[in-house]
């Protein structure tokens, strides 16, 4: 079928004008610059699963960005589809207590905020801004992001290492650059895998975007709609994958909704998409999926390697689970891939069709 996402049109260049005003720089400067594009992949190995033992905490040291964030958009009289109460099958899965901070926080208008130096320990923060990352293996735990700009978290080509736990990342919605809308909460355009575990994330149209990761025990909801800078609405995703890229992806045992209507948008609550080039190398295990077009986009034709089990298909939105149906663009027939143990909130297995 032809697939229901494209990423809007001039968003590299507005990606450079969003980061190159109105940020102030946590660490030493760096020495030459990155051209921004859309989240891409790159090699490297998941991050492990368990919560880590943390370096030297090192605090930001921000600024009070001076930009005024732009206009929000007119309210839409479309509402999104409604929510009903979880089944028991859907239990035990990240919800708002197991994610987020575990201390108390204190909010500070920080503006957007620029790392450089290798190993920073971001902790215990609650920022009012987004985090451009121009460094190795950062850590951001136990803090608070409410951002207006692109993204709440990006990783620039050609560094490693980020690591973002035990946070929240949100926006406000009407307040970012793209006609009000916000784009992605964690982004992974760096040369490595990004371990994302234990956090709420809210808002952004695709939450967490990234080809090679490890996103395990996250909370990810209230996906906002919006019309993008080219007028249409933007396609929303609680994980999105564009393809094309020499690491591993894992996505194991998240909550992840996407409520977002289809006419408003909605493309899936995980969307594996061969934007840049074959999907291949990914694990889809132990989720809770809901909403979308579809819940899941398989990878479709070429995808390899690619290992979906023991979800749970939400039928919290959509009595298929996502609006058409649960899932499509499976290759069945691609080396490595495997399907097993999936199934409907009550118990019903779910069985990709045939493509084509």
């Amino acid at each position: 079928m032809t697939r229901l996402r494209r990423l809007p049109a001039g968003l590299t260049l507005l990606l450079i004008a969003a980061c190159s005003a109105g940020t102030s720089e946590t660490g030493s400067p760096g020495t030459g610059s990155a051209t921004a594009r859309a989240p891409g992949t790159g090699s490297g190995s998941p991050a492990p699963g368990s919560s880590p033992g943390m370096p030297p905490a090192t605090s930001a040291a921000p600024s009070v960005s001076t930009a005024a964030p732009p206009p929000a958009p007119s309210p839409s009289s479309a509402a999104p589809p409604p929510a009903v109460s979880a089944p028991p099958a859907e239990a035990g899965f990240p919800d708002a207590g197991s994610t987020g901070p575990r201390v108390r926080l204190t909010p500070k208008p920080t503006g957007n905020m620029t790392v450089r130096r290798d190993g920073t320990v971001i902790r215990g923060q609650d920022i009012t801004g987004s985090l451009d990352v121009y460094a190795n293996d950062v850590t951001v735990i136990d803090s608070r992001i409410t951002s207006a700009n692109w993204w709440g978290v990006n990783l620039r080509p050609g560094y490693h290492g980020l690591r973002v736990l035990h946070s929240t990342i949100t926006a406000i919605p009407g307040k970012g650059p793209d006609n009000g809308g916000v784009d992605y909460a964690v982004s992974n355009m760096g040369t490595g895998s990004v371990e994302v575990g234990w956090c709420d994330i809210s808002v952004f149209g695709n939450a967490l975007s990234m080809g090679q990761g490890h996103l395990h025990d996250n909370y990810v909801h209230g996906l906002v709609p919006f019309r993008n800078n080219g007028g249409e609405w933007q396609h929303t995703d609680a994980v999105i994958s564009g393809g094309g890229g020499r690491g591993r992806l894992v996505v194991r045992h998240n909550t992840l909704l996407n409520p977002v209507a289809v006419d408003r948008g909605a493309s899936a609550a995980v969307g594996l998409f061969a934007d840049t080039g074959h999907v291949s190398d990914t694990v889809i295990d132990g989720n809770l999926l809901a909403g979308g077009a579809y819940a899941l986009y398989g990878g479709g034709a070429g995808a390899t390697g690619i290992t979906v089990t023991d979800n749970v298909f939400s039928t919290r939105y959509h009595p298929k689970s996502g609006f058409y149906g649960p899932v499509t663009a499976w290759n069945a027939d691609g080396a490595g891939n495997v399907w097993r143990g999936n199934r409907l909130s009550d118990g019903t297995p779910v069985t990709p069709e045939p493509a084509g």
